[in-house]
């Protein structure tokens, strides 16, 4: 059987993504691919979604007397996309994100640069609350084209067992 395909009838495959609780294993490394290449549009346009107006991520003069030089990406979205980077090997069978710790936004990233990370599973323990799924701890890191760390985060996430997520619920 091919990973990642879950046969659905005769002669007929669905791609499915992601790992159940047993599927973790402390000390793991889920390096997450691909990349992704951040451009000005992305920055503004999250600056305005969120309503962010701090002129270091949208007003080129101002930034031009910061200490960069230059308007820099938006940290929630370097962690936003951190995240989302994670969902396929890290919380694609999540039930419930738990939390977020230790934020740290080690290096700027600007317009051009090319955003990479990979998660370490810290933790793992069986819920005490709900016998279909457990609780998995990782840390986050990102690095930038240069390999240059530029945040770090831990996350938290109930995660579903083998044969209780939506996935093993639903027929779609």
């Amino acid at each position: 059987m091919v990973q990642n395909v879950k046969t659905v009838g005769e002669n007929r495959y669905r791609e499915h993504f992601g790992r159940y609780y047993e599927d973790f294993t402390v000390g793991d490394i889920y390096e997450h691919r691909p990349g992704r290449t951040i451009s000005e549009t992305d920055n503004t346009w999250f600056t305005l979604l969120t309503m962010n107006t701090h002129p270091m991520h949208f007003d080129a003069e101002y930034a031009k007397a910061s200490e960069f030089g230059k308007c820099i990406i938006c940290s929630p979205l370097t962690v936003a996309l951190m995240v989302g980077m994670s969902v396929t090997d890290v919380s694609q069978k999540a039930i419930a994100n738990l939390g977020w710790t230790d934020i740290k936004m080690t290096h700027p990233l600007f317009a051009g640069d090319t955003l990479y990370a990979e998660s370490k599973v810290l933790d793992k323990r069986e819920s005490s609350s709900r016998p279909g799924a457990g609780i998995v701890s990782v840390s986050t890191d990102g690095y930038n084209q240069e390999k240059k760390l530029v945040c770090s985060f831990n996350r938290t996430m109930l995660i579903a067992k083998q044969g209780h997520s939506v996935e093993d619920k639903v027929n779609y």
